[in-house]
């Protein structure tokens, strides 16, 4: 299921898939371009540009500059809900107490600036077993469970 990698690459992934190594081609780049298929969204910027353009993307990295920027998760779900299935990477400051949050709302590759845990990662993720709303990563809540 997941390739937690360690050592110098951080990157951690959730997906079967191997798509594009990075984004280098910011939101108003892609926008100008007709070639790209990765793009990198900035804090400031407005992922639903990017709507009428998601079947030629195979990968959007979503930059967190500071943890406590949470536009990210914004985008992040703004774009898988509007049906978007390629990787979509949370990139630079992303903590460990973080994932499980951003996994929520979509993220299901992750390259944070520092090396995570593998011990502290994988319980992050499994820490907790039910939910309580719906969510982009389609985890029943326990609520429809109990009146199913």
């Amino acid at each position: 299921m997941a390739d937690l990698s360690s050592g110098t690459d951080t990157l951690i992934r959730y997906r079967e898939d191997d798509p594009v190594d990075h984004a280098a081609v910011t939101v108003d780049s892609f926008l100008d371009q007709s070639s790209a298929s990765a793009v990198r969204v900035e804090p400031g910027d407005d992922a639903r540009e990017l709507i009428p353009h998601l079947e030629r993307l195979s990968l959007v990295e979503v930059n967190f500059p500071a943890f406590g920027d949470g536009r990210g998760y914004s985008s992040a779900r703004l774009l898988r809900e509007a049906g978007y299935d390629g990787e979509l990477r949370a990139v630079g400051d992303v903590l460990v107490d973080q994932v499980a949050y951003m996994r929520r709302c979509g993220f299901d590759a992750f390259d944070p600036d520092a090396p995570l845990n593998e011990d502290d990662l994988e319980a992050a993720f499994n820490r907790w077993p039910e939910v309580y709303q719906s969510a982009a990563d389609e985890r029943t809540p326990i609520w429809s469970k109990r009146h199913a």
